[in-house]
């Protein structure tokens, strides 16, 4: 009875402001979709059905994360990160090569590196739970949450999937600016990562890999292969102008210049059709949702909920800076695409542990 007599008082505290902010973000990605597949894309007479489908098991999925105290989730944090890595590996073993990485199971269904995502933010914030990253002052005390980060990057990278990858390793980073390590500890750092640039380049990266970076520099270098995408997204973005061409209506979309528009680029689809005023009314939404998710943390009456709070914040925050710059020819092109806008089911799924977290986390702060 007392149990039920708690959740009974979390869900009367359910995060209604979070809940309408995805609410808006999902169904905005949704309306953009249907334009973007109205163009002729392959497979997109099923796109949008398949896209509605995953949104009615990822509002499922949130509503299981949702019910289990987070504070469950605690206890499990490393069993579940291992958890995670045990798919990683699995993939290493058994997955077929898709586009140059072998990152995909069940025929390109379901991408493991997603959920590892949420094990490695799971597991640090146990970590930091029991050590707070503002009593961390040396280096050598953030051994075993570089480790936490640093084993599912490298399986990351061994699949080939280097755009994922980065993404894991900067959501990984997002809880190094609370840590009080003196400056030249970072400076030393970043000499060494300089250097591990230096080898990645010469001995790590493919051809085509190099090619991308090379394309992003200079796209006009190879305007019909490595450059072509981010030219055409400029392009788009520009033809948008302050209010847009209209719904369906942009030149660049509907015929098909861009041919991951319903994906990676599907931020250019709004900026095409909706204009400046459009790009920046999404945005803001985003923005938003960020600044009320580290409202959350600043809220959450234990340790490990603070820290899972912010590293959820993370992993929301990375993919959407990557993404909107990545079409506006201001990153490479890595594949990242926008949380509750591009289309995907792994991302999606992804997306929605993390916000279901989310809600968990702000609704229990009252319970203790």
């Amino acid at each position: 009875m007392n149990g039920l007599r708690v959740e009974r008082t979390s869900l009367q505290h359910f995060d209604w402001v979070l809940a309408g902010l995805v609410v808006v973000l999902a169904v905005m990605g949704l309306v953009n979709l249907v334009s973007a597949a109205a163009s002729g894309v392959e497979g997109g007479s099923d796109i949008v059905g398949r896209q509605t489908t995953a949104m009615a098991l990822a509002a499922f999925v949130i509503a299981v994360v949702v019910l289990i105290d987070y504070r469950h989730y605690d206890r499990f944090a490393y069993v579940l990160y291992g958890g995670t890595i045990g798919l990683l590996l699995l993939t290493l073993a058994v997955a077929e090569e898709t586009r140059g990485a072998r990152a995909w199971l069940f025929s390109g269904r379901f991408q493991p590196s997603e959920v590892a995502k949420i094990g490695m933010i799971l597991a640090l914030a146990r970590w930091f739970g029991r050590n707070p990253p503002a009593s961390i002052r040396r280096l050598r005390d953030l051994f075993v949450p570089g480790v936490i980060v640093a084993i599912p990057v490298a399986l990351i990278i061994a699949q080939k999937d280097l755009g994922v990858a980065v993404l894991t390793l900067l959501i990984g980073l997002t809880l190094l600016p609370l840590v009080n390590v003196p400056l030249r500890a970072w400076l030393g750092i970043a000499a060494l990562g300089a250097a591990g640039l230096v080898v990645l380049w010469t001995y790590g990266l493919k051809p085509y890999q190099q090619e991308r970076i090379l394309g992003f520099l200079d796209p006009s270098r190879d305007p019909l292969a490595s450059g072509y995408q981010q030219t055409q997204s400029k392009i788009a973005v520009g033809s948008g102008g302050l209010f847009g061409t209209g719904w369906q209506e942009g030149t660049q979309t509907q015929l098909r210049f861009l041919p991951t528009q319903h994906t990676d680029f599907a931020f250019s689809v709004l900026a095409e059709e909706w204009g400046f005023v459009g790009s920046v009314a999404v945005l803001a939404v985003y923005a938003a949702l960020l600044f009320w998710g580290l409202l959350i943390a600043r809220n959450s009456k234990d340790g490990f909920g603070a820290v899972l709070a912010i590293g959820l914040v993370g992993m929301l925050l990375w993919p959407a800076t990557i993404n909107v710059a990545m079409v506006l020819g201001l990153a490479p092109v890595i594949g990242v695409p926008l949380p509750l806008f591009s289309y995907g089911g792994s991302a999606l799924l992804s997306t929605a542990i993390a916000i279901g977290l989310l809600l968990n986390v702000s609704m229990r702060r009252y319970v203790f």
